[in-house]
């Protein structure tokens, strides 16, 4: 199972890729798990300095919300790896 985990403080961008991401998970059928990391030391602890940040089996993929398109397309990648 694929382990994905959107890093964020609470921000309008964090949890619309939060919410962009679980609409994902389901639509495509991916066995993942989906989780919303807040804690700010487990934050820093990925190297990551702006938030939001996506995270798939502990590697990070991006910072930002760069769009539901190019989320989408990074995590078919990652998903299918």
């Amino acid at each position: 199972m694929t382990t994905i985990k959107v890093l964020g403080t609470g921000c309008v961008s964090c949890k619309r890729l939060l919410a962009d991401v679980n609409e994902m998970a389901t639509k495509n059928n991916w066995p993942a798990q989906v989780e919303y990391v807040t804690d700010l030391p487990t934050i820093m602890s990925y190297g990551v300095m702006s938030t939001p940040a996506l995270v798939v089996n502990e590697k990070v993929l991006m910072t930002g919300h760069p769009g539901a398109v190019k989320v989408e397309a990074a995590l078919r990648k990652a998903v299918a790896a």
